[in-house]
């Protein structure tokens, strides 16, 4: 009787979820609304969770429950901790939910809302995750060691140094992103700038609060800074409406960016506790407290989609960034989808802390989920917007004209109408000077989720909602910058370590603000010049990182799949195969569409060659031509790194094919470099848990 209970239960869900997805993929011409996004993902991600990560679980990696973790061997209080189940969940999701699941999704819209709807949630189940849990798994079978120590072990010199190198680059684009986001929602906004820069300090009077004050209070530290953060975002109002203290927090992108890499140097060299650690801490809270905010407010108002499902922009002439609907939509949204970015903590911190493997399936498939989740709500956040409101917020003035007039006579011919009064009024409504041109995806998905919450619980706070809406976003991104430097640090000193032991010592104060100063540089560099971008940074910069986010996660898939066949499990290779093969084809592409198209809007050469003519010919206003050399620099910086990415991205694929042709035909390959099993003696305790 149980048996069939369930089994109806899980017919019932399979039925939900095809018919949520089956409406929102067919619908045509008619408004849809937002709850069919809710039951599809929610359906989708349970099934998926149920039945294959279950089966990935038991049949393809065999997580045995009795073997003891790394956590447990190693424990040395400081790095490897055994820590509960429920706690590393939380960190993990910290850790991976930056960004990218609430900017790619919106930036993501220009193309209508199903594109990004379909590739969230396949790309998810049937990669992202997968790559999650597989790089867990293989991780803490190998003494908890990183993506670029497991290339380096398990492919050999070649694969493994163009791993160790490409990842660190990479990871130098992927920061320099994040930064530009949480700037672009900065820029000129006293409220906002002031909110953000008030979640530092509560950070680390949390951290001593923990630490020195009440050491072991952790429910008083977590009730101490949410009062806190909510605080900040009050007090953003008033210091937005002070004459006096208007002006302090009331500034440009450059400014801003100075303050960001300063943030980003200390962050690196910083005690753990004292800033990161309880960061994360409260992140996990107001990540996930706003997030079933948001889907409790979708359920009870029921916004319809305003965004059609296919937009004419698919065509690659889209304003927010240039590039047709195949490659750009499955490289524009990487977390969320796919992200390789969680490779670098799957490899990193967590696999130092779980104190036994059935929790992987838990922390590394179920993590990403609830991140795909997350990029589903902010999809709706955007596609709820008048689309005229949605464009005229993330349309660069380079693009629509630095008139307001210019710019709505622009967005309203390409058939999505809106005034000026219209947004006069939706600005004054959000506590901002304008909305126009507010590029990076952050303000309008802060607009959405304001709307949202005032239909919900009441619009005479939208104000507060939005400016909570840029916190919730700044969390989500200083989280991911402050420990993406950080583990940058830790690479670079790993490299640097060859060349001079001491350089290698994590702890030894010269390497830690060498090798610090060193990665903010690099991606402060690119902080920079996306900001004195006229077209404000993210038509430079955001297809860059996509493709290096997707090809960093191509080469963890590479990595998995040479695992799994250098294992014997030819048969069960394709579960890291397929996804690895699709991103390989699509990080390609956009690759040579960035490097070779003759779109001045697509290819970084063709955006150089036509600003430089412009130049030679006086063609450019003053402003423009003063940073002309600038810009057309940075244009082919960004060309020849994507050769790069793409280069190394090959190497690997062909290391990882030489490696795996080796072992089928009997030649000798490196070994698997899994240690040896020894049992748990926490196996007791884990099942009391």
């Amino acid at each position: 009787m149980n048996n069939l209970l369930k089994n109806m239960t899980w017919l019932l869900i399979a039925v939900i979820g095809a018919a949520g997805v089956g409406g929102i993929a067919l619908n045509r011409g008619e408004q849809i609304n937002a709850l069919w996004f809710i039951a599809a993902a929610v359906c989708v991600y349970a099934i998926s969770y149920r039945f294959y990560a279950a089966w990935i679980a038991a049949k393809v990696l065999v997580l045995d429950e009795t073997r003891a973790t790394p956590a447990e061997r190693f424990d040395n209080g400081r790095d490897f901790i055994p820590t509960n189940k429920w706690i590393v969940f939380g960190h993990h999701f910290a850790a991976i939910a930056g960004p990218g699941p609430l900017v790619g999704p919106t930036l993501a819209a220009q193309f209508g809302y199903l594109p990004g709807t379909l590739w969230i949630l396949v790309g998810a189940v049937l990669g992202g995750c997968v790559q999650d849990m597989v790089t867990l798994f293989f991780s803490m079978r190998r003494d908890g060691r990183s993506l670029g120590q497991m290339a380096r072990d398990e492919l050999g010199p070649i694969g493994g140094a163009a791993a160790l190198i490409g990842t660190l680059a990479i990871m130098i684009i992927l920061i320099a992103v994040l930064g530009l986001v949480v700037v672009n929602a900065m820029k000129h906004s006293p409220w906002a700038t002031s909110t953000v820069a008030a979640t530092i300090p509560i950070a680390m009077i949390v951290g001593l609060y923990m630490r020195s004050i009440r050491p072991g209070r952790v429910l008083e530290a977590s009730a101490l800074g949410f009062m806190l953060l909510l605080l900040a975002v009050v007090a953003g109002g008033w210091v937005d409406h002070s004459a006096a203290l208007r002006g302090l927090f009331d500034h440009e992108g450059l400014p801003l960016a100075w303050m960001v890499i300063a943030y980003g140097f200390a962050a690196a060299i910083l005690p753990v506790w004292l800033l990161l650690a309880p960061r994360d801490y409260l992140s996990t809270f107001m990540k996930l407290g706003t997030i079933i905010l948001l889907a409790i407010a979708i359920v009870l108002l029921q916004p319809m989609i305003k965004m059609p499902a296919l937009t004419q922009f698919i065509d690659g002439t889209g304003p927010i960034f240039g590039g047709k609907l195949f490659p750009f939509v499955f490289i524009t949204i990487a977390c969320g989808a796919i992200s390789g970015f969680h490779a670098l903590i799957a490899s990193g911190t967590t696999p130092k802390l779980l104190s036994n493997e059935r929790d992987i399936r838990m922390v590394g498939y179920g993590g990403m989920a609830l991140e795909s989740f997350v990029a589903i709500m902010a999809l709706i956040a955007a596609s709820v917007l008048e689309p005229g409101v949605y464009f005229a917020i993330n349309s660069p003035a380079g693009v629509v004209g630095k008139e307001a007039v210019d710019a709505v006579a622009k967005i309203s011919a390409w058939g999505f109408p809106v005034t000026v009064e219209q947004m006069q009024l939706l600005a004054s409504q959000m506590g901002e000077a304008t909305l126009f041109a507010r590029t990076g995806g952050a303000p309008s998905l802060a607009v959405g989720m304001a709307s949202i919450f005032g239909s919900a619980f009441g619009e005479g706070m939208l104000a507060l909602w939005y400016h909570f809406a840029i916190m919730f976003e700044a969390i989500f991104i200083l989280t991911t910058l402050d420990a993406g430097t950080r583990v940058g640090r830790f690479m670079l000193q790993d490299m640097l370590g060859n060349l001079w032991p001491r350089l290698g010592e994590t702890s030894w104060t010269p390497s830690v603000i060498l090798t610090s100063g060193l990665v903010v540089g690099a991606w402060g560099y690119f902080l920079y010049i996306g900001v004195i971008d006229p077209n404000g940074g993210v038509n430079l910069l955001w297809p860059l990182f996509g493709i290096a986010n997707q090809m960093l996660a191509a080469i963890a898939l590479c990595v998995g799949t040479g695992i799994l066949i250098k294992s014997g499990k030819l048969k069960q290779a394709w579960i890291t195969g397929i996804p690895l093969t699709w991103l390989v084809l699509v990080t390609s592409t956009a690759a040579w569409e960035k490097i070779f198209s003759e779109d001045k809007r697509v290819g970084f050469f063709a955006a150089a060659n036509d600003m430089a003519v412009k130049l030679a010919a006086g063609a450019l206003p003053p402003e423009k031509a003063a940073i002309a050399p600038q810009l057309i620099f940075n244009q082919h910086l960004d060309a020849w790194l994507t050769i790069f990415f793409v280069a190394t991205l090959w190497v690997i694929v062909f290391d990882m094919l030489r490696v795996s042709a080796r072992h089928l035909t009997g030649k000798p390959v490196p070994p698997v470099s899994e240690s040896p099993h020894i049992p748990s003696r926490l196996v007791e305790e884990y099942a009391r848990d």
